[in-house]
């Protein structure tokens, strides 16, 4: 049991930093403002973007002056959940 256990928080553990890398490019691109018809463009959207948008209505502080700090807001939340899971199995 705790062989199955382990293995399901490692797995949990590659999705989330995967998970944190699609928002790490999908920031950077934001800034370069590539072609909305781009179907990577629009993968990482639509992985991104609910997510985001759940971010800003939930705190409406995290965007001021034109920047968004949702991206980094999920990043931490991610790294959390992900160190308390490692740390307690």
């Amino acid at each position: 049991m705790n062989a199955l256990i382990y293995a399901i928080v490692q797995t949990l553990h590659t999705v989330i930093s995967l998970y944190i890398w699609i928002v790490i490019i999908a920031a950077l691109l934001s800034f370069v403002r590539p072609d909305p018809r781009n179907p990577i463009v629009q993968i990482l959207y639509r992985l991104t973007e609910p997510v985001f948008q759940w971010i800003r209505d939930k705190l409406p502080f995290v965007v001021f002056s034109g920047i968004d700090l949702s991206p980094l807001i999920v990043i931490l939340g991610l790294q959390l959940i992900d160190n308390f899971m490692m740390a307690y199995f």
